[in-house]
């Protein structure tokens, strides 16, 4: 089925294209935090290139980043030869933010543990096949089973309901949290003053008139909440788009970064109960989502997550990998003005910027001159004309 994405949203475009920028270095930085040492060899790096989408040499794009990666060469010998294997890892500055970033996620455990528990609430027999695909949205860290299942075993339970297949193993809730099942809806209508019913808001400005009316008729009939354990058919059904739109909502602010890409929605459609047509349920409602087609992989987004382009909550996990992509975003600002500086200093010296100063004054000379002579046959053409009136 083709899809189609939302007229674009500027502010909610550059976020999706900020998120986006650091995706080769997190990975990197990932690959390096498989080693003790945190050291790893450029070749190692090189030879996973392509899977990163990237081309040319692995050491030159580690040199794009000088504040985040040092380049050095170790060996055996220790001694700094020319023939020792060339190796990269941290500078101190990134190590120190790694450092951070592993602290707010350890910090996190128990909110990563409600999060796991309110995704198994929301699917269809509080079980999930494949929740990998999910770990990235949901911020869980890679080791997320060790980090989380031993301390809870009253709580989830990792089973293979197929012992002879390969990666069958599913992650059960063992039983139901009251306190979690709570939507993110029914929350902010509880602390509301007037203690109005469940309902959703619409984030497009008053001019989207149409969109808003629609919204308004989609609230007439009540909230369904995704937890409720009342799953309507599937189909075309009032209350299950109701209860689909309610689940695609909670989905996405459950995520760290509020948005999660259309395609792992559609994978997990069966456990969550969402339509088949789940793409153009989500164009459906343009007040609460925006689906958009950057890097050719079609991403919704919930809209009252963002105030412009910046979330309107960060989680500490997302304010440690913001400081990772700004400390990338000035490496990145380095590299790139001693690049310059190097590429003017060579001109220089083979005298292009003299002969290109030359060129522009020439350039100025001719259009000094060239203004000068329209002037004068203006003049002589208003004279003229003068003359014929006479």
């Amino acid at each position: 089925m083709a899809r189609w994405s939302s007229p674009k949203d500027p502010a909610l475009e550059a976020a999706l294209r900020r998120n986006r920028r650091w995706i080769v270095n997190n990975q990197i930085k990932r690959l390096l935090l498989r080693f003790p040492s945190r050291t790893a060899p450029v070749r190692l790096l090189q030879s996973r290139f392509k899977t990163l989408d990237l081309l040319g040499r692995a050491a030159n794009w580690l040199r794009k980043y000088p504040s985040c990666f040092d380049l050095f060469h170790g060996g055996a010998g220790g001694d700094g030869d020319g023939g020792e294997e060339a190796c990269f890892g941290f500078t101190k500055r990134m190590a120190a933010l790694v450092d951070a970033e592993e602290a707010a996620v350890a910090a996190s455990e128990p909110a990563m543990a409600d999060r796991l528990a309110r995704v198994l609430m929301l699917a269809r027999g509080r079980r999930l096949h494949g929740l990998a695909a999910l770990r990235g949205p949901l911020g869980l860290p890679d080791d997320y089973l060790l980090r989380l299942l031993p301390a809870r075993t009253d709580l989830f339970r990792l089973a293979n309901p197929y012992p002879h297949r390969r990666n069958a193993a599913e992650l059960e809730l063992l039983r139901w949290v009251p306190s979690l099942a709570v939507s993110s809806v029914e929350a902010a209508a509880a602390s509301a003053a007037d203690s109005s019913a469940p309902r959703f808001t619409c984030s497009l400005p008053p001019s989207w008139a149409k969109s808003h009316a629609k919204i308004e008729e989609f609230n007439s009939t009540p909230y369904i909440s995704p937890y409720s354990e009342r799953w309507a058919a599937i189909g075309t059904d009032a209350d299950a788009e109701k209860r689909a739109v309610a689940v695609v909502h909670e989905l996405l602010s459950l995520t760290l970064w509020k948005k999660m890409s259309v395609l792992k929605l559609e994978h997990f459609r069966r456990e969550f109960g969402l339509p088949e047509d789940t793409a153009r349920m989500l164009h459906r409602h343009p007040c609460l989502f925006y689906v958009s087609n950057r890097y050719k992989i079609h991403t919704v987004v919930l809209r009252e997550g963002y105030e412009g382009s910046e979330l309107r909550e960060k989680d500490p996990v997302v304010a440690a990998k913001d400081r990772l992509g700004e400390l990338m975003q000035e490496g990145l600002h380095e590299y790139n003005q001693r690049r310059r500086s190097e590429n003017l200093e060579k001109k220089r010296r083979r005298g292009e910027i003299e002969i290109k100063e030359e060129e522009e004054e020439d350039d100025e000379e001719a259009v000094r001159l060239d203004s000068a002579e329209k002037r004068e046959e203006r003049r002589k053409f208003y004279k003229n004309l003068e003359n014929i009136d006479k």
